[in-house]
């Protein structure tokens, strides 16, 4: 089941997989709080096992009506389960319903097939984020 969440209870997912156990205070993105932003959480069993911020915000070559996808996160023992899958259909689904165009994140190389089966499309070289990880931009359209 997936369902809108806190941006604070993305944070034990964040640090744990995204950020290497950091303190979840260093796991805060800038932009959880901003207007039109909105975080979801996939649940089994009562237990949080994926989750996922959105936020308003154009990609300079694809024009307005954007969303940035950010801090995605999915419990390694329930990896490759579809609880990932399932939140992203069902942010797909409300984005489409608040008239959103597009969805576009920055994806870490080793998750680029598991947007590319979502229909995301990769519209970038890989870059590497300090700290982070290689990645590549991808984009779904939504209209």
């Amino acid at each position: 089941m997936v369902k809108y969440i806190s941006a604070e209870d993305t944070l034990p997912l964040r640090s744990r997989v995204l950020r290497s156990g950091k303190p979840e205070k260093e796991c805060i993105f800038p932009t959880d709080h901003i207007e039109g932003a909105f975080h979801l959480g996939g649940l089994t069993a009562g237990q949080l096992v994926v989750v996922a911020s959105f936020f308003p915000d154009n990609h300079p070559d694809f024009g307005e009506g954007g969303f940035k996808l950010r801090g995605m996160a999915t419990d390694p023992d329930f990896s490759g389960r579809g609880y990932g899958a399932e939140l992203i259909k069902f942010a797909v689904k409300e984005l489409r319903s608040a008239k959103g165009s597009y969805i576009w994140c920055n994806a870490r190389s080793s998750a680029v097939v598991f947007y590319q089966k979502l229909g995301f499309e990769l519209i970038s070289a890989e870059f590497e984020i300090p700290g982070v990880g290689p990645h590549f931009n991808m984009i779904k359209q939504l209209q």
